[in-house]
């Protein structure tokens, strides 16, 4: 029988009254895959910053032993010695500096009290060909998009003599092909008889690459079982407590009069002007319309829906005709007072201030309909309006002053839709909403805009997940290249046809 690498006994957490986590066992063996299920709020990510030490020894209760010794780490740098590594949900660079000094920083090499930047360098270029990253070490971060940025956190942590590596929500960002690389990764560590625990809610990843799945619910645990012969529906009830017949839920809603209609929008790279990143795209949007926008990554989606509400950074060209009016949104302001609102892509990034409250920052971008003479605001009817917010969207806080930074990811994207529904929006556009979800919560998203709609909402919906894209909406806009290569009916529409659509050269705009 293998010894166990890891023991994490009778773990409790509590935040003042909560317990975010009561009185959980695992246990792993090395080389061995053991994937983390649970809903958003469960615990999962809690119980990994216990295990890595951002919740150091003493502000839990219970015991961890690793590789048969007791684990008393006092913060992240004891645990890495140790060999444990953590990649977070949300992703942990300096965007200011370049890939070799963030996949180096706190642990640099020096000669003589001097960097040696030569081998630093050398050994950067290993690894980032070991995640088959192709980018120059002095690539400065911010300058890459998000999947080459979760690519270079795994670089990071592959940088360090990893015994364990835990990764939490490590695809959420990463295209099939970066997702791929990324599964062949964790099958080549555990040839190598590195252990990892893999947290996410993708749950065809999970069964491909795990030995043994965990699932814990509301901070307890649920289940440890083998993941061969675990089918998915007795899964996904482990994790949510209830069986979850349709996903995706139809429910009947009246397409009305054109709202929207976009001509010839093309736009540019910030820095790079040569690089068209929007090609003369045209579409309609009508009200109570559902209307999916799919693509790969980089195919242009984001940068289209920037466009329509004033946020794209670099310059764009084009015609937006709203409710039958010639509209130019030079910033996201000007377009939510015209009715727009939208979830952003990256939203620690752009959807939250993470040291305000979750009250504060629902009510953020709607303030004015609180103040009154003098500029006073009515903090009582704000209150309301945000009890109202959470109640509504499920937002599971211990407070609505607990700071929005603190929250789960799928939490925080609660959070931001209720901003933008705090705005009576005519138009909601929502990039990448269920991305980091787990499976309740977006079911609990799907409902809502199904809600929407039926009330004459407009809502585009941008995913990298096909799936969600053809459950959900009532046509399809497949880009490719920065074009809109076809504008597809929803009616028994297939992943194939959409890709086929996107991706051959003769389609129709």
């Amino acid at each position: 029988m293998a010894l166990n690498l890891l023991e994490m006994k009778n773990i409790t957490k509590r935040f003042g009254q909560v317990k975010a986590v009561d009185n959980v066992s695992l246990t792993l063996e090395a080389g061995q895959v053991l994937s983390l299920c649970g809903e958003n709020g469960s615990g999962k990510s809690t119980l990994m910053k216990v295990l890595s030490a951002v919740y150091p020894h003493g502000t839990f209760d219970g015991e961890i032993l690793f590789g048969g010794e007791p684990l008393v780490a006092h913060g992240v740098r004891d645990t890495e010695q140790k060999g444990i590594a953590i990649i977070h949900q949300e992703l942990a660079l300096v965007k200011q500096m370049t890939v070799l000094e963030n996949i180096f920083l706190g642990a640099e090499w020096a000669k003589y009290g001097v960097m040696d930047y030569d081998n630093m360098y050398l050994r950067c270029v290993r690894m980032l060909a070991q995640v088959k990253l192709n980018i120059d070490p002095n690539t400065r971060v911010g300058e890459l998009g998000l999947g080459q940025q979760q690519l270079v956190e795994i670089a990071k942590a592959l940088n360090k003599q990893v015994r364990l590596l835990i990764l939490d929500e490590p695809t959420a960002s990463l295209t099939e092909s970066e997702t791929a690389i990324l599964l062949d990764i964790v099958d080549d560590l555990r040839n190598h008889d590195i252990a990892c625990i893999y947290i996410s809610h993708k749950l065809n990843e999970v069964k491909a690459i795990s030995d043994v799945i965990c699932v814990i619910r509301d901070g307890k645990h649920i289940a440890t079982r083998p993941a061969q012969g675990l089918g998915e529906d007795e899964l996904i009830t482990m994790m949510v407590g209830r069986e979850l017949t349709e996903l995706y839920p139809h429910e009947p809603h009246v397409i009305g009069e054109e709202i929207l209609r976009v001509e010839g929008v093309s736009a540019w790279h910030p820095v790079n002007q040569h690089i068209r990143r929007v090609n003369n795209a045209g579409f309609t949007l009508h009200k109570g319309e559902i209307l999916g926008i799919a693509g790969l990554v980089g195919s242009g989606r984001t940068e289209l829906v920037q466009c329509l509400f004033g946020s794209y950074p670099g310059r764009w060209e084009g015609r937006i005709t709203l409710n039958g009016e010639p509209v130019r949104f030079n910033n996201c302001r000007q377009a939510m007072r015209k009715g727009i609102a939208m979830v952003p892509e990256d939203r620690k990034k752009d959807g939250i201030v993470p040291v305000m409250s979750v009250g504060s920052n629902i009510t953020l971008a709607a303030l004015n309909q609180f103040s009154g003479p003098f500029g006073i605001v009515d903090e009582a009817g704000e209150h309301a309006a945000i009890r109202d917010a959470i109640e509504r969207l499920k937002v599971k806080t211990s407070s609505s002053e607990l700071a929005i930074g603190r929250l789960s990811g799928g939490n925080q994207q609660k959070a931001i839709l209720a901003k933008c529904l705090l705005l009576n929006p005519a138009i909601l556009i929502l990039d990448e909403p269920t991305r980091g979800i787990d499976i309740g919560a977006k079911q609990e998203i799907y409902r809502l805009i199904n809600q929407l709609v039926r009330q004459g909402i407009a809502v585009i919906v941008v995913s990298s997940e096909l799936p969600e894209v053809l459950g959900i909406s009532d046509r399809v806009l497949a880009m490719h290249q920065g074009a809109i290569k076809a504008d597809l009916i929803n009616r028994d529409l297939t992943q194939e046809q959409v890709m086929e659509a996107a991706l051959r050269s003769d389609s129709n705009v």
